[in-house]
């Protein structure tokens, strides 16, 4: 197999919309043989006469067939989407259609794409930084209103443009250091210390905040799991189905009803939540199945990014003591707050305040439950500005941090400017390679675009 560097100067193509009938269909060519290949099937116009970024519509014909009335949309380079000649031809949807303009471009000299490939020559013909073109899948790919604005933002330049213009003012000190380097005969200082300090503080300042923001963007990206855990019959299903608004799990008097995990999506306010209804934790069961439910409940808790969980107010009991672990995540619901309130009112008894009640059979009563599920996905961050939602940029802001605070330790113990002079390359070294301003390793750019479809 070629590399995925080796091959990109070709032509390539691909169909850029979905499977599937549609009213319209996208055929994308790009590569310097953009205009030859496609004039071969389209002689209703010749296609080099024409002005870029223009529209015209014709006939494809493969020799004497007509496959299709078509629209083409012409793109010159450097102004297209790759940086090269492009090519977008508008067919009816019809997937035999669609095949058949795209062999018939294979026939004439074009290559089919590789996933990603075309965001890929937009990064290597420096259309968009490599950060940039990771939000282009991002975007491809977002569910939610807030996956959607975080991917834009990036793509829009996002922090790329914060961290290179910091970078360029490491990489001033950088050779001033090694300027030193060649007059150490002479003792001589031409990077100012504390300007260097204060650029290294501003950098590590911005590292920081981005490495916070990675908890929140990984949750606006792949969504947060709820595991909703309780006493069997505390009312856990009732409550899933409450909160989707629709009868989802299956509701019964009996404990135990529920004996495997149910798994539900809800968007709240552009964050997805990933609710898992689980069996009910008793601490005795001679039932097998239940036994091995409320085992899958107690791991469910322990990966869920949240913990709902779920007491009886009629039937009240202690918490597992293994809830204890993870009070960082967890939500408390009183649950059956309405046939409580009346329990004590038939009795005659006074009604004690309760903290964090609920009906889950009324749904006036679960707004706070949202959100409280939204505050605690958020933990007090805000959704706007710059957020990491990619675990390779957060990994290299973790080596951008330590490489810094070898830097700033290295200046506070006096160490030979030789020795900091490593430290500060591996820094601008970690920085690049987030938005690929350095050479970034063949395998890694393959990982990268093979996530892509093929069109894109």
């Amino acid at each position: 197999m070629p590399s995925i560097l080796s091959d990109w100067k070709d032509t390539i193509a691909a169909i850029a919309t979905p499977p599937g009938i549609g009213g319209l269909g996208i055929i994308r060519v790009s590569g310097d043989e953009a205009y030859s290949i496609v004039q071969k099937i389209f002689p209703s116009k010749n296609l080099n006469e024409q002005p870029p970024n223009t529209i015209h519509f014709g006939l494809i014909k493969d020799k004497d067939e007509i496959l299709d009335e078509v629209v083409l949309s012409l793109f010159k380079n450097p102004h297209s989407f790759t940086g090269e000649d492009v090519i977008e031809i508008s067919c009816h949807g019809s997937p035999y259609i669609l095949q058949q303009v795209l062999d018939s471009l294979i026939r004439r000299g074009a290559r089919m794409a590789k996933p990603g490939e075309f965001t890929q020559r937009a990064f290597l013909n420096g259309k968009m930084d490599l950060a940039q073109a990771e939000a282009v899948a991002d975007i491809i790919n977002a569910e939610t209103q807030a996956a959607h604005d975080t991917a834009m933002n990036q793509l829009r330049g996002g922090f790329s443009q914060e961290l290179n213009s910091l970078r360029e003012r490491l990489i001033h000190f950088t050779a001033l250091l090694e300027l030193e380097l060649d007059f150490s005969d002479e003792d001589v200082e031409f990077a100012d210390r504390t300007q260097l300090n204060e650029l290294l503080n501003e950098i590590d300042k911005k590292t920081e905040e981005l490495i916070q923001s990675f908890a929140l963007g990984n949750a606006i990206k792949k969504g947060v799991s709820v595991a909703i855990i309780g006493r069997p019959n505390a009312g856990k299903s009732t409550l899933l189905n409450a909160l989707l608004n629709e009868e989802r799990a299956i509701v019964s008097d009996i404990a135990g009803t529920t004996r495997d995990t149910i798994e539900e999506t809800l968007n709240i306010k552009g964050i997805l939540f990933r609710l898992i209804d689980t069996a009910g934790i008793r601490e005795h069961t001679s039932d097998t199945i239940e036994s091995m439910g409320i085992e899958r409940s107690k791991q469910n808790a322990e990966r869920a990014g949240i913990i709902i969980n779920v007491r009886d107010l009629m039937n009240p009991e202690p918490d597992p003591e293994w809830l204890e672990t993870y009070q960082s995540k967890l939500i408390e619901v009183n649950n059956k707050l309405d046939a409580y309130t009346k329990k004590m009112e038939s009795e005659g008894k006074p009604i004690p305040p309760v903290s964090n009640g609920i009906s889950a059979k009324n749904l006036a009563t679960i707004q706070w439950l949202k959100d409280a599920l939204y505050d605690k996905a958020l933990s007090g961050k805000k959704t706007d500005g710059a957020i990491v939602s990619n675990v390779r940029h957060y990994e290299a802001l973790l080596k951008t941090r330590e490489s810094l605070l070898a830097v700033k330790s290295g200046l506070e113990q006096g160490l030979p400017v030789d020795l900091i002079t490593i430290d500060v390359r591996r820094c601008l070294h970690y920085l690049g390679e987030i938005t690929g301003v350095i050479e970034v390793d063949r395998d890694i750019l393959g990982a990268i675009f093979s996530k892509f479809c093929i069109g894109k």
